[in-house]
């Protein structure tokens, strides 16, 4: 079976790429084995984005609001990216704690430069229950994160439970439920 879901992530730590492995493991148990393809942005073109119909697309956050930087090295490959056909939803992590000022704002980075190259976003995800004090991920509203937010530095056992209602959500949205 030809992957339906193309899975982009840049991973310093291994976290991103645990919590892509997560993702793909839940939406290959609830679509069939082999629908979600991983590629680690640092080996894969973003080139590669425009041959899925549906994308996720993962990234952490570091220090102060910064790009992880797998991403950075990639980041002018956007300009050239024509993603209309897609469908695309982002997931982050990052630290509310350490870096409350600057919570998830790669995830909003990344869900803008996916928006400039023409792909539909979906996938938003609801900011309550986290503690911070700014974040550029943020929907219009402010009332939820452009993507799944995650916290493995200070919230690691609600990971799983986020990761696995946010897939049904994205099957949902996506148009992928039988």
């Amino acid at each position: 079976m030809s992957a339906t879901i193309g899975l982009f992530y840049g991973s310093s730590t291994c976290y991103t790429e645990m919590a892509a492995e997560k993702i793909r493991d839940q939406l290959d148990a609830l679509l069939g084995a082999g629908s979600v393809a991983l590629h680690n942005v640092i080996d894969t073109p973003l080139s590669a984005m425009a041959d899925y119909r549906y994308l996720i697309a993962g990234i952490p956050t570091w220090d102060y609001g910064e790009l992880q930087e797998d991403w950075e090295t990639r980041w002018d490959e956007f300009d050239t990216l024509q993603l209309s056909h897609c469908r695309a939803a982002v997931f982050g992590l990052g630290d509310q704690i350490g870096y409350p000022e600057w919570f998830q704002d790669a995830l909003g980075y990344l869900w803008t430069r996916l928006q400039q190259s023409g792909a539909t976003l979906a996938g938003e995800w609801p900011n309550s229950g986290y503690t911070f004090t700014g974040s550029q991920a943020l929907t219009a509203d402010q009332r939820a994160f452009v993507g799944l937010a995650l916290d493995d530095e200070n919230q690691f056992e609600q990971s799983d439970d986020k990761i696995a209602a946010w897939c049904r959500q994205l099957i949902a949205e996506f148009g992928l439920a039988g």
